[in-house]
């Protein structure tokens, strides 16, 4: 059985990925259709909107973080998926709410269920040096 945190988590990152290919409009209506797909559960819809909500509101800094942890690598020309993992693993390493490792290994786990092959390994390199450069690894 899933802890509840990593439902949240699973559903913000399905809410920013349908709203970033929606073209960015409000997140709101986007949350909402992912909940009337993915089930009524209050307590997880509220974690995971909150988490995107703060996500969208913080994009500029993530996406200067994860390029700058990425080598070789602009944020738009990473997928969808890894970017919004990205976003999702270096917000809660730079909001401290949970451990670093904690965070990580959300993150991967995120990328294998919902990424390619590769991803888990990606999320995990970036997030690790994106971990130390912000000193809680």
């Amino acid at each position: 059985m899933l802890r509840p945190e990593t439902k949240a988590r699973a559903r913000a990152l399905q809410m920013l990925y349908a709203w970033e290919v929606g073209g960015g409009r409000e997140l709101t209506g986007t949350s909402t259709g992912v909940a009337r797909l993915t089930g009524p559960e209050p307590l997880i819809f509220d974690q995971a909107e909150s988490l995107a909500l703060s996500v969208v509101a913080e994009r500029d800094l993530l996406d200067r973080t994860a390029s700058a942890a990425a080598d070789n690598w602009r944020i738009d020309r990473m997928a969808v998926v890894e970017r919004n993992i990205l976003r999702l693993g270096i917000h809660e390493l730079r909001s401290g709410r949970v451990p670093p490792k904690v965070a990580i290994d959300e993150a991967v786990r995120l990328a294998y269920w919902f990424g390619g092959p590769r991803s888990p390994g990606f999320v995990n390199g970036v997030l690790d040096r994106v971990a130390h450069q912000l000193g809680c690894l």
